[in-house]
């Protein structure tokens, strides 16, 4: 049985389970939602998608109680009820994934998982540590999760900790499971196991809001699609009844996507970054490459190939036990970020919100954190309307929506988040920019303007890695592309010769 048909039996096409109706929702200077509405059946997994901004995390935050709405109204079983606050949802029996991870990195996978719900012994005085590891191991065996409960989330790749939100929020008797892009860091084994969890919740009843960018995945996994622009609902359509051009013209009102490569101008011979030997025990074994003027190396490979841990020892954020880095032809020793910034190389981390942006601060702050230095005069002082300038300029550019620059960053959508970031390092006018999962959690529009602006910065002479679990994605953007397995180089593939096929052969070549 496929993974599409495996849970369509089970829909019961008039047993609603979540109805919204009439739902606005307003933030300072944003109107967030209007007139939205939503419903969900039994046993039904329903797509919600749209582009960055569209409304639909907010709408779902809203159905789990994080954000209250301002009008409207929400039926639970056919009864109207309000949900003033995440327990509450929690207690009705609706659970949310978040896009944005959600996990407290200095205590273990089983800590997280039963934060506040840990069972104890002792008149409920002590923590029964044991007791607590059972439960996860019973649940990691039921959902065929590989994970250590004792591990310190910390030490965990962001698709390891997207799997601990998963287990986290199925631990819940969820009768609702909203799911907010779950697949983003995700391998394609990863993904097929999570629809087969997918699919036996459905078929026992439970309803599934499925918001991915994903359009392959609408077709494998969902049952109905809601589509949403500018904070308005749009349609609601059976998911074998539209095409995926349909769903994108819903989203954006618009022609915009191209499958096929864009022209790209090729890079020069001149070498402005070589990475010689470098190691890292446990990480990296023995990393050799260049990158040219103007060019766009893709770095690909499986979840846990040693991508990032490349990205991160050249940015300086982790030491090297062995090898060199040479800048434009100079031998540079990076220990720290800031060697890397000062040297011109900039870093767009594959987790925004932990390291790319300050979201309790504005557009136009972040925009200019990494380049304070241009902006203040010989005695200190900062000069805010050329940060101000510099900000209006990086929004029109990328096209980021937001009321104003001083809008603070965590009010805005994922997809704007991860502009700002990009328009950090535009504002520093780094030559060396390391780009890991530039389009995670970005919809079709974003992404068509982020391939874009990668091509215009390679025209202008920049140097481009970007590390993409997207294998479409590196070879669309791709000059060359190098292959990860377990912490090595086991492949190097000119864009001409390269398909997904020796992409993928190169990366399960195992030591």
């Amino acid at each position: 049985m496929s993974l599409v048909t495996a849970g369509w039996s089970g829909v019961g096409m008039d047993d609603v389970l979540i109805q919204m109706e009439d739902i606005d929702k307003q933030f300072p200077g944003v109107q967030a939602l209007k007139d939205c509405r939503f419903e969900l059946r039994r046993g039904e997994v329903h797509a919600l998608v749209g582009e960055n901004g569209a409304g639909k995390s907010t709408l779902m935050k809203v159905l789990t109680g994080v954000y209250q709405k301002d009008t409207g109204r929400i039926l639970y079983d056919g009864i109207e009820v309000e949900v003033p606050n995440a327990k509450a949802a929690q207690k009705l029996g609706i659970s949310i994934i978040h896009q944005e991870l959600n996990l407290a990195p200095d205590l273990t996978v089983a800590q997280n998982i039963f934060i506040g719900r840990e069972p104890r012994r002792g008149l409920r005085l002590f923590l029964d540590e044991q007791e607590l590891k059972r439960k996860v191991e019973r649940l990691f065996e039921r959902l065929n999760m590989d994970l250590d409960p004792n591990e310190s989330v910390a030490n965990l790749t962001v698709a390891k900790q997207q799997m601990v939100e998963i287990a986290k929020a199925l631990s819940y008797d969820a009768k609702v499971l909203i799911m907010d892009e779950p697949t983003a860091a995700l391998s394609d084994s990863e993904i097929d196991d999570l629809f087969i969890i997918i699919n036996q919740l459905r078929s026992s009843g439970v309803g599934i809001v499925y918001i991915s960018h994903r359009m392959d995945e609408l077709k494998r996994i969902t049952n109905r699609i809601t589509v949403m622009r500018d904070g308005r609902y749009i349609d609601t359509v059976p998911t074998a009844d539209v095409t995926n051009e349909q769903i994108i013209a819903m989203m954006v009102g618009r022609e915009i996507y191209d499958s096929t490569k864009q022209n790209r101008i090729e890079g020069t011979s001149e070498t402005v970054l070589e990475v010689k030997g470098l190691s890292r025990k446990g990480a990296l074994r023995d990393i050799n490459f260049k990158l040219r003027k103007g060019e766009i190396i893709g770095f690909a490979g499986l979840i846990g190939a040693g991508r990032t841990e490349v990205a991160r020892a050249i940015f300086g954020a982790d030491p090297i036990d062995a090898g060199e880095i040479t800048v434009r032809g100079r031998k540079v020793v990076l220990r720290q970020p800031f060697d890397a910034v000062q040297a011109g190389i900039g870093y767009l981390s594959e987790d925004r919100k932990r390291y790319g942006c300050i979201v309790e601060m504005d557009v136009k702050t972040n925009v200019a954190v990494a380049s304070l230095r241009q902006y203040a005069n010989p005695f200190g002082w900062v000069n805010r309307a050329r940060i101000a300038k510099a900000a209006d300029q990086i929004v029109d550019m990328l096209k980021v929506k937001t009321p104003h620059i001083d809008q603070e960053v965590k009010f805005l959508s994922g997809g704007n988040q991860q502009k700002v970031v990009i328009g950090k390092w535009l504002t520093r006018d780094c030559d060396i920019l390391i780009f890991d999962e530039p389009t995670r959690g970005i919809d079709v529009g974003a992404k068509s303007e982020i391939y874009k602006l990668l091509n215009d910065l390679a025209a202008k002479g920049k140097s481009i890695i970007m590390i993409s679990s997207e294998l479409p994605e590196i070879l669309r953007m791709s000059h060359r592309i190098i292959v990860m397995c377990e912490g090595r180089i086991t492949g190097e593939l000119d864009r001409e010769e390269a398909t997904q096929e020796k992409i993928m052969r190169y990366a399960t070549l195992r030591a």
